[in-house]
């Protein structure tokens, strides 16, 4: 990481009275924001000094719910609903190793990045592979893995240079309980090894939805307690025996897991009973608006949450359910099916999207005081959009053109830490070679269930860049 000043850009803080402003920011040695303000920059910023030539300049998105290893499942199931589409990933996944799950995840990580997502809470495969058993409501085993299967996928994102959280199922359903709790353990160990600046925390990948017993939510709250950290669970995402999951949410209440600390994924159809107390105990809502759509799960009512002072933060989700991770369409989808929803335009504005998928996310996952927006002493994870590559025209309002005008066709430059980890037009082998071993090994995988793509293999000389 070097000290650099970036100039003559239009900045985007998602912090503070002005939603935009003509300026510069700096960054130090230990690649955090050491400066930002209106005009030029002062006598003693920082050199290297880059001109963005008018370019906008605001925080890396953050996805605050990603199922990061799926890059090689885009259009499986492609009018299923939710326990269908997850089952045949699931049958994908009985061929892969800890070393696929590697590759899949390194993919996976440089794909976010080079979309914007700077940082991301990453729910691990878990080592149990499972589909879903529709008479018992439950996840029924198919395989199980030593705890190298979840330690290798923290390598592959430690490999990307993205930031990351990482959520590990407990299992303790599908294991005996001494081995559920001793996987655990081994995988939050392992984050030690992990880059101190990428390493965002630990987290339990919340599994009551599930469950057949009250006694998960309880064990989750032992591991939340005794490491120190955050959970998010899978709750309400589909109309799909709906009662059932409604009636498993007294379970985390009564287990005291509601909090701070404590975020629900999707939340699509909640009671008003579990809003009320989503919004009394302080815990967070995470919305996936491009995945509920193509699974069909529904329209999570967000302006209501909102209106509750609910924490609200967005993520991309499945690369094998959005198809494509990209935090722009999410915005926008999200902001048009809410108005197209209530049939108001101004129920929520691009300023709102844009605050949610950054500083919103971070918020939800617990690392708004690291990431999120662009402040002072917080990392310099930065992006670089070119409104006039492809041209946008004049720019009315700076916001309304980032989030309806621009997209991934403008994303110049991606910066994390004060260091450029993707720019456009500019090759990088270890994504030609992530892509690679993704195409390969998820086709091995997948033919051990008699599943076959129509392509066996990527044509010479179209991998990623």
């Amino acid at each position: 990481m070097t000290a650099a000043t970036f100039h003559n850009a239009l900045i985007l803080p998602v912090v503070g009275e002005q939603p935009w402003f003509w300026g510069w920011l700096s960054v130090d040695d230990a690649g955090r924001i050491s400066g930002l303000g209106e005009g030029t920059p002062p006598a003693d910023a920082p050199s290297p000094r880059h001109d963005l030539e008018g370019r906008f300049l605001a925080p890396g998105f953050v996805s605050a719910h990603s199922h990061i290893y799926t890059g090689g499942m885009r259009g499986v199931a492609p009018s299923s609903p939710l326990y269908e589409w997850v089952s045949l990933n699931g049958q994908m996944l009985l061929g892969a190793d800890a070393e696929d799950l590697y590759w899949m995840t390194l993919a996976g990580g440089l794909d976010h990045l080079s979309n914007g997502i700077t940082s991301v809470y990453n729910f691990t495969q878990s080592r149990v592979v499972s589909i879903f058993d529709y008479e018992r409501s439950v996840l029924a085993p198919q395989r199980v893995h030593s705890p190298e299967f979840v330690t290798r996928q923290i390598d592959g994102l430690a490999a990307s240079g993205i930031r990351f959280v990482t959520s590990v199922r407990l299992d303790d359903e599908q294991l005996r309980e001494d081995d559920a709790f001793t996987g655990f353990d081994t995988a939050m160990r392992y984050l030690d090894t992990v880059p101190a600046d990428q390493n965002l925390g630990g987290s339990v990948y919340g599994a009551v939805q599930w469950s057949s017993s009250p006694a998960t939510a309880e064990r989750e709250r032992t591991l939340m307690s005794s490491y120190g950290i955050t959970n998010q669970a899978h709750f309400v995402e589909t109309a799909e025996q709906i009662e059932i999951q409604q009636a498993k949410f007294d379970w985390y209440d009564a287990a005291g897991v509601l909090g701070p600390g404590f975020a629900f994924g999707h939340f699509v159809h909640p009671t008003d009973e579990m809003v009320t107390r989503v919004r009394d105990t302080g815990s967070a809502v995470v919305w996936q608006p491009m995945s509920n759509g193509r699974l069909g799960s529904g329209i999570a009512d967000v302006p209501r949450l909102l209106r509750e002072s609910v924490t609200v933060g967005m993520g991309v989700d499945d690369q094998s359910c959005t198809d494509v991770s990209d935090p722009f369409e999410n915005m926008r989808t999200g902001l048009f099916l809410q108005r197209g929803l209530h049939s108001d335009p101004g129920l929520l504005t691009p300023a709102d999207v844009l605050a949610l998928h950054t500083l919103g996310s971070a918020a939800a996952i617990g690392v708004a005081d690291r990431v999120g927006s662009l402040e002072v002493g917080k990392f310099a994870d930065l992006l670089i959009v070119d409104p006039y590559s492809p041209h946008t025209g004049p720019i009315w309002d700076p916001v309304a053109t980032y989030v309806l005008g621009c997209g991934l066709r403008n994303l110049h430059e991606v910066i994390v830490g004060g260091s450029t980890v993707w720019r456009r037009g500019v090759d990088d082998p270890q994504r030609a070679r992530a892509d690679h071993e993704l195409t390969e090994r998820m086709i091995a995988s997948a033919a051990g269930s008699g599943i076959r793509p129509v392509r066996l293999s990527a044509p010479a000389g179209t991998a990623g860049s």
